[in-house]
C-alpha cells in the first residue's frame, strides 16, 4: 500500500509540474521543456494564441511544423486526462481542423495549411491500403476492378470534404482522392462493398412451343422496372436468338431471373390456334415487299409473285386455280399432279425433315399474304415451317439506319470591264446645202454607238449608256447633225458569292431528292394559221426546271463507310447575254458516286475558270499617232472568274437520340433565324408581331400560338352507376 500510495503522489506531481509548464507556455508564447513532464501530460489551452499552440504541440511530440502565415488566430486545447505523445498530435489536428487549417505530413516535419490549400501541398500518397489515420491530409489512389471510375465518382463525391477532390481516371480504372486520413478509411470500405463483381445471372432458355421473338418483346415489357415485377428496381433484358429459338436471358438478382423463368415456362405452352393461319406483325419492314422477298426465298425464283407453299409425302395438285404456282421442288405447276418434296433441297419446306411434311390437314394450298393497312404478314404453313419463315422475319424486319446528307454548293465570281474611247462624226455645208460632204467615226456597239444616239435625240429620245458619255455637237437649223464628237469612259466592277446548302434525310439504300427553283417557260414554236382574211398566230411553249436540284441515293456498309450515288445540277438563267431567239439558261451538273466515312466533309467536283478579254476598235493610220491616236480608238478590256465548287458530308443515324439531336439544332438554328430579322421597335409603326417557332423543352415544342403538337386533355372517366 505504502509503494502505490508513492506512485500516486509521483504521478500527481507530474500532473501538476506538466500543466505549469504548458501554462508557461500560454504566458510567454515559448515552447516549455517537456524533459520533466513524463511520458504522458495534460493539455489545457484556453483561448491561447494558435501560434504558441502548435509550438508547445511541436515541442512535446518533437515534430518540427511549418505555419503557413495565414494560420491565424485563438485557440483552445484541453485534455480531461494524460495523452500521449500520438494522442496529443491527433487532438491537436483535429482541433485545428474544427479551425479551418490542417497539417500535411512531411519529411521530418508537417506543415499547418488552410484546409483549401491542403490537397496542393506534396501529402502523403497512399496505394492500396492506408497507414495514415486522424485528421491528417493524404492522398489515396484505389484501384478499381469490377466498378466503373465514372460511376463511383458521382457517388463519393458527397462523402469528401468540399475543399478536397475526387478524380477518376478511365484509362486504368483508378480513383484519386485527397482527403482525411480517416475519411480516406471509411472510403476504402465503401469502395471495397461497390467494387464488387456484379451478381448477374446470364441464361439460355430454350423455347418449345413459342417464337422467341414474340416471347421477348413480351417479357421485356412486363419486366419493365415498376412494371409489377416485383419489389427489385433492377431491370431485366430479354434477347431473341432467332437461329436456335431461344431466349438469352439477363437479370440483377436470382429473384428477378427465377419470376422472368416462372413467366416464360408459363408463355412457352402449345398453341390452341386451330389450322396452319399465322398473322405477324412488323414493326420496321414492308409487309408488301417483305412478302414478295420470302415468297421468291421459298420458291427459289426471284420472279415469283403469289406462291402456294407445296406439301410433300402425298400427290397433291397445289396451285391448281391459285395465282401462283408451287413451291415444292422449286417448280412452278399450272395444274395436274406435283409429287411435292422431288428435288426439293430448300430448308425453309424441309423443315430438318428429309422427305416434306404435308403443308396442312386439308391438304389446301398456303401462302404468304401481305395486309398493307396493318403492316403484317398472313402465313399460312405448319408449324416447323413457319417457325422457319419467322426466322428470316425476324432478321429482315430490323430497324433500317438513316442518313442526313448535307451539301454545299458555293460559287464565287468576279467580272471587271474597262472602256474607254472617242466616236467623230463631221458634214459640210448648211441646212440650204444641196450636196453636203462628210464622215463616221462610229467604234462602239450598242447604245453607245454615235450613230444611234444621234438617231434617238432626233426623236426626242435619246438614250446612253452605263458610264460617262461627254458629247460636243453642231446642230444645223433643220435639226441635221453638223459636227460631233462623243468620248465614253467605263469601269465596272462585280462580283457575286452565293452559297447553297440543301440538306435531306433518307433511310439506307433509299432514293431522296430536293429540288428548289423555277419553272421557267421556254419558246420552242410559233406559226400562224389563217382562215379567209383571219390570222391566228400559235406558239408552242415547254417549261423546264431551273434552280438547284440534288438526288442522292446513300448505301450504308458494315464497316462504316457509305456509298453514295449522287446527281447534282445547277441551273440558272443567264442575264448577262439577250438572244432574240429566247432565254440561255446555264446548267452545271455532277453525276458521280463515291465513298465517304460517317460525317467526312468530301469534294464532289467543281469548275475554276478566270476569262480575259482585250479588244481595240480603232481608225487605221491615225490611231497609231502617239498620244492623239487615242482620240481616234476605242478600247475594251474584260476578266471575269468563276469559282465554283460542290462538297457533301453524310451523317449515318442509328438511333432516336441522334435523331432528335440533329432536328434539334435545325430547329434551334430556325428559330435564331427567324429571332435575327425581327423588325426593331418603333414609336410610330404599330407591333403587328410576327409568326415564330415555340421554343423546344426537353425535344418538345412548348405550347403556345403555332405549336407543332399540342397536348391532348385527358377525357375523365365517366361515373360509375350506382347499383
Amino acid at each position: 500500500m505504502k509503494k502505490q500510495s508513492v506512485n500516486k503522489s509521483n504521478f500527481q506531481l507530474r500532473r501538476i509540474g506538466a500543466a505549469a509548464l504548458l501554462c508557461c507556455a500560454m504566458v510567454t508564447s515559448q515552447p516549455p521543456a517537456w524533459a520533466a513532464a513524463g511520458d504522458d501530460t495534460v493539455l489545457n489551452f484556453v483561448g491561447a494564441d494558435i501560434e504558441a499552440v502548435i509550438k508547445a504541440v511541436g515541442h512535446y511530440t518533437n515534430i518540427t511544423f511549418l505555419i503557413d502565415p495565414r494560420v491565424k488566430g485563438q485557440l483552445t486545447l484541453v485534455s480531461e486526462g494524460p495523452l500521449t505523445k500520438s494522442q496529443a498530435f491527433a487532438l491537436l489536428t483535429s482541433a485545428l481542423r474544427l479551425q479551418g487549417f490542417a497539417i500535411v505530413s512531411g519529411d521530418g516535419y508537417a506543415k499547418v495549411v488552410p484546409e483549401a490549400e491542403a490537397k496542393l501541398q506534396a501529402t502523403p500518397t497512399q496505394v492500396g491500403g492506408s497507414t495514415l489515420k486522424g485528421d491528417q491530409i493524404a492522398t489515396q489512389v484505389f484501384q478499381l476492378n469490377y466498378e466503373s471510375a465514372a460511376n463511383l465518382v458521382t457517388v463519393l463525391r458527397p462523402l469528401i470534404t468540399p475543399n478536397n477532390t475526387i478524380n477518376a481516371n478511365p484509362g486504368n480504372n483508378t480513383l484519386v482522392v485527397t482527403d482525411y486520413a480517416d475519411n480516406l478509411k471509411r472510403l476504402g470500405k465503401i469502395v471495397a462493398a461497390l467494387d464488387a463483381p456484379s451478381h448477374v445471372d446470364v441464361d439460355v432458355i430454350p423455347v418449345r412451343y413459342a417464337i422467341a421473338s414474340d416471347l421477348a418483346t413480351m417479357m421485356n415489357k412486363l419486366l419493365e422496372p415498376g412494371a409489377g415485377g416485383g419489389g427489385d428496381s433492377g431491370r431485366v433484358s430479354v434477347l431473341a436468338d432467332p437461329r436456335t429459338n431461344s431466349l438469352v436471358l439477363r437479370a440483377p438478382s436470382a429473384a428477378r431471373a427465377n419470376l422472368a423463368k416462372s413467366l416464360i415456362a408459363k408463355l412457352d405452352q402449345p398453341t390452341q390456334q386451330l389450322g396452319n393461319v399465322h398473322v405477324v406483325y412488323l414493326k420496321n419492314a414492308e409487309a408488301t415487299k417483305l412478302a414478295q422477298t420470302l415468297r421468291a426465298v421459298v420458291s427459289g425464283d426471284s420472279s415469283v409473285t403469289g406462291a402456294a407453299l407445296g406439301g410433300s409425302g402425298s400427290n397433291s395438285s397445289l396451285g391448281q386455280g391459285q395465282s401462283g404456282g408451287s413451291l415444292a421442288g422449286g417448280q412452278q405447276q399450272q395444274g395436274g399432279m406435283n409429287p411435292a418434296g422431288t428435288g426439293s433441297t430448300n430448308p425453309l419446306l424441309n423443315a430438318g425433315s428429309s422427305s416434306g411434311q404435308q403443308l396442312n390437314a386439308g391438304g389446301a394450298g398456303g401462302f404468304i399474304q401481305a395486309d398493307a393497312s396493318t403492316n403484317t404478314l398472313i402465313i399460312t404453313a405448319p408449324e416447323s415451317v413457319y417457325r422457319n419463315l419467322r426466322a428470316v422475319i425476324d432478321q429482315l424486319d430490323v430497324r433500317r439506319a438513316q442518313v442526313y446528307i448535307e451539301s454545299l454548293v458555293v460559287e464565287v465570281a468576279s467580272d471587271k470591264v474597262s472602256e474607254f474611247g472617242v466616236q467623230w462624226v463631221g458634214a459640210t455645208g448648211n441646212e440650204n446645202s444641196t450636196y453636203r460632204v462628210g464622215g463616221l467615226q462610229s467604234l462602239s456597239n450598242g447604245s453607245n454607238n454615235l450613230a444611234n444616239i444621234y438617231k434617238g435625240m432626233a426623236a426626242g429620245t435619246p438614250s446612253v449608256g452605263n458610264g460617262l458619255t461627254i458629247g460636243v455637237f453642231k446642230q444645223l437649223a433643220s435639226g441635221a447633225l453638223g459636227l460631233g464628237a462623243v468620248a465614253h469612259a467605263l469601269e465596272t466592277d462585280g462580283g457575286t458569292n452565293i452559297l447553297s446548302t440543301p440538306n435531306m434525310v433518307t433511310l439506307d439504300n433509299e432514293v431522296a431528292q430536293i429540288r428548289v427553283g423555277q419553272n421557267v417557260p421556254i419558246l420552242t414554236g410559233q406559226f400562224t394559221t389563217t382562215s379567209g382574211t383571219n390570222s391566228n398566230p400559235f406558239q408552242t411553249i415547254d417549261r423546264k426546271d431551273v434552280g438547284l436540284t440534288l438526288k442522292v441515293r446513300p448505301q450504308i456498309s458494315e464497316g462504316g463507310t457509305i456509298k453514295l450515288a449522287i446527281y447534282n445540277e445547277s441551273s440558272s438563267i443567264d442575264d448577262s447575254v439577250s438572244s432574240t431567239s429566247g432565254i440561255i439558261l446555264k446548267t452545271r451538273v455532277i453525276e458521280t458516286n463515291v465513298i465517304a466515312d460517317d460525317g467526312q466533309v468530301i469534294v464532289l467536283g467543281g469548275l475554276i475558270s478566270d476569262d480575259a478579254n482585250d479588244s481595240a476598235d480603232k481608225v487605221r493610220g491615225l490611231a497609231d499617232i502617239p498620244v492623239l491616236g487615242n482620240l481616234f480608238k476605242y478600247q475594251k478590256r474584260q476578266r471575269k472568274k468563276t469559282n465554283l465548287m460542290v462538297f457533301l458530308r453524310p451523317v449515318v443515324m442509328r438511333s432516336r437520340d441522334q435523331n432528335n439531336e440533329l432536328a434539334a439544332d435545325r430547329y434551334d438554328y430556325m428559330r435564331a433565324t427567324q429571332q435575327a430579322v425581327k423588325p426593331d421597335d418603333t414609336i410610330l409603326l404599330k407591333d403587328l408581331g410576327q409568326p415564330m417557332l415555340p421554343q423546344l423543352i426537353n425535344g418538345q415544342p412548348a405550347p403556345g400560338v403555332g405549336q407543332l403538337a399540342r397536348p391532348v386533355t385527358p377525357i375523365a372517366p365517366a361515373p360509375a352507376e350506382k347499383q
